[in-house]
């Protein structure tokens, strides 16, 4: 059965791990809105797909198009003249916006296999040309590009997860040097010390001052600065990489699990077995004896 020694170990372990998580989380999102990343990633994807590295073709042409980018001109001349970048385009936009960048003439599907014919890149020639060749008519024509676009992409946001899991690590490590969030010391504080973890009952929300001073209750922090090149600096290393490490699971993981474990608590200890020969005595003497 655990003991409360466990149960508090375990919250004090869980908050922190879930306050890190939630300090990386918010870290993520600002540097992803200062450095508009899913906005290049989206145009860097754009680009590749279409073969227009130095984006002046159909990648140029395709965010002119009011339905792909309706916060700009249409008239810039490259990519840093771009006035606003989309975060998101709707596979259903893209195709009609590749096929608008292609087709002078609408209804001319003469004008527009010519259009595709003369496009440079050869692999891009030929996956429009095949797609093409097997529509039977325009919106078939635009339901395969749009799932042509709807792969591409998948296969980005692939790429950006990896590279958004690769920053969280780092954040979460620089968190963990700084604030010396040192799990294998943690651990052992809170096991001799259990009733440091007693005050944490609430599972947190938001990310507010309330939240850092609980966790600032906690034994993190540097007493001695710089540290000392020796063995148990080595082992506080290895306790700043555990820490790093439950980051990338995220604070809804971790405060869930430190959700279950408060609940885990407040129960108590499960009453001790009754024996069967108690309970059967104690059965029969409760049933009431019948009156002559």
């Amino acid at each position: 059965m655990l003991g409360s020694t466990v149960l508090e170990v375990a919250i004090g372990l869980t908050f922190c791990y879930g306050t890190v998580a939630l300090i990386v989380t918010t870290l993520q999102e600002a540097l992803a809105s200062l450095f508009r990343l899913r906005a290049n990633t989206l145009l860097a994807g754009v680009k590749s797909m279409l073969n227009d590295p130095r984006f002046d073709g159909l990648a140029r042409a395709v965010y002119a198009h009011p339905l792909v980018n309706p916060h700009t001109d249409g008239n810039a001349a490259d990519e840093r003249a771009l006035a606003s970048r989309p975060s998101y385009i709707e596979p259903a936009h893209f195709a009609i916006a590749l096929v608008d960048s292609l087709w002078k003439v609408p209804g001319d599907f003469v004008q527009l296999r010519s259009a595709i014919e003369a496009i440079p890149d050869p692999q891009l020639r030929a996956a429009m040309l095949s797609m093409l060749s097997r529509a039977q008519n325009l919106q078939q024509f635009q339901d395969m590009l749009a799932g042509w676009f709807d792969n591409a992409m998948a296969r980005m946001s692939g790429a950006y997860k990896r590279s958004q899991l690769l920053i969280s690590l780092l954040l979460s490590l620089l968190l963990a040097i700084m604030f010396n969030i040192d799990s294998i010391h943690l651990f052992r504080t809170l096991w001799q010390q259990p009733a440091l973890a007693v005050h944490l009952k609430n599972v947190p929300g938001a990310l507010d001052p309330a939240v850092i001073d609980a966790l600032m209750a906690l034994p993190i922090g540097w007493s001695t600065f710089p540290p000392v090149l020796n063995a148990d600096f080595a082992l506080q290393v290895a306790g700043w990489l555990i820490t790093a490490t439950t980051a990338l699971f995220g604070a809804p993981f971790w405060f869930d699990l430190m959700q279950r474990v408060v609940r885990m608590r407040a129960t108590g200890t499960k009453p001790e077995e009754v024996p069967l020969a108690v309970r059967i005595e104690g059965k029969v003497a409760a049933t009431p004896v019948p009156l002559p």
